[in-house]
């Protein structure tokens, strides 16, 4: 297989079926695997050191946030969304994200909480300043992390996950939009360390508004 995935620290304290489920979407999200793509047990085990075991738990669990389909003749294929599915999605996406900002400003007095969303900022000039990609994606999905967990919402953590972003990203090329937009990111970190929930929700609506008009503007060309 090729080196599109790789293989985890020994030491990584996460169950081995959870290794190869970020190590799949961190690959997906890097453009090292592709909606579309096939993911054979065999080379999946070996890439990751785990065994077969491990590998099918991990991907039923990547199957149920959304991001393989498994079929019986073809095994696990990373799913593809369609235009309609990928627009859906944002739409879906932009009130989640809303919610969670909202959610983080109003929680962000909470012991930690403040601490992680600065850390998260902080991570995210580092890129920019760089001008890495990888480092940027990382940084902008550990940002929306943050997020999630200073809301202190455990049902939106919970359902998070299950919106087909990585695919979305991956299939439709939208890092360049994300580059572009990556003053927003910093607006709703400062709102959000503020406390002011509703102009934190409201940035964080029209962030991802902008990325649904870039994917639009693409889908029309």
């Amino acid at each position: 297989m090729p080196s599109s995935l790789t293989n985890p620290n020994r030491s990584d304290p996460r169950s081995a079926s959870q290794v190869v489920a970020d190590g799949v979407l961190r690959a997906l999200e890097e453009g090292r695997l592709s909606p579309g793509q096939r993911l054979v047990e065999a080379d999946v085990a070996i890439r990751f050191g785990v065994g077969r075991n491990a590998v099918r738990e991990g991907l039923q669990r990547l199957a149920a946030d959304g991001v393989v389909e498994m079929s019986r003749n073809k095994g696990a294929i990373i799913r593809e969304l369609s235009a309609e599915q990928a627009l859906m999605t944002l739409e879906l996406t932009e009130r989640l994200i809303g919610l969670a900002a909202r959610s983080a400003a109003r929680g962000i007095g909470a012991p930690g909480a403040a601490a992680v969303v600065e850390h998260a900022l902080e991570r995210l000039a580092s890129a920019v300043a760089v001008d890495d990609l990888r480092a940027f994606l990382r940084a902008r999905n550990g940002l929306f992390g943050a997020l999630l967990t200073a809301s202190g919402n455990h049902e939106l953590q919970r359902v998070s996950p299950t919106v087909q972003l990585h695919v979305l990203r991956a299939q439709y090329h939208l890092s360049s939009a994300y580059r572009r937009l990556h003053g927003d990111l910093a607006a709703i970190g400062k709102a959000v360390l503020a406390g002011d929930a509703e102009e934190a929700e409201d940035l964080a609506r029209a962030h991802v508004r902008r990325v649904r008009e870039a994917l639009q503007r693409e889908l029309d060309e």
